[in-house]
């Protein structure tokens, strides 16, 4: 009998969670989402991005990562090994006072998430954009591994993406 990996039973809990977010509860707006396997080195990645009601100009990626070391892990039951996924959000907001916006959205992901992440801003500009403003791509990576035993968290993890959102959308 197919068992399912660590990845699609936390791809799957991820989707119910989401599309009842968006359907249900219309609380957000699922805008694309990707399914991939990349073959060169046997890794998955799934992605869903939304933009939370009320804020559209906040769009977020949530993607959950497995690579082929997680997956030979979970299928080989490695001694020691504890397979999971990785965690990232990629927030995309437009800024109109890089230095004073930048720091606030900082501060804000740092708030809501505390020290488990790495984060970085990166700022562009259209050669040909007429509106004013820079396209700030937030690249959230959270440190610890996503497993199983997370599946209860990932209400509250979405609440918490949620409240960033808001709270960036606000900013600009």
């Amino acid at each position: 009998m197919y068992d399912p990996t660590v990845f699609e039973n936390l791809k799957v809990a991820f989707e119910n969670h989401m599309y009842d977010m968006d359907s249900l509860e219309q609380a957000i707006h699922i805008t694309n989402r990707t399914d991939q396997l990349d073959l060169a080195v046997m890794a998955r990645s799934f992605t869903v991005q939304f933009s939370k009601v009320g804020y559209p100009s906040v769009l977020v990626d949530l993607t959950l990562d497995s690579s082929l070391r997680e997956l030979a892990d979970e299928i080989l039951e490695t001694e020691g090994a504890n397979p999971g996924c990785m965690l990232s959000l990629l927030v995309h907001t437009i800024v109109q006072d890089v230095d004073a916006e930048c720091k606030k959205i900082k501060n804000i992901v740092f708030e809501v998430w505390e020290n488990d992440i790495d984060c970085t801003q990166t700022l562009s500009f259209g050669h040909e954009q007429t509106e004013p403003g820079f396209l700030n791509r937030v690249h959230i990576r959270f440190k610890p591994k996503v497993t199983e035993e997370h599946m209860g968290e990932i209400g509250l993890f979405l609440e918490s993406v949620l409240e960033m959102m808001e709270r960036i959308g606000e900013v600009s």
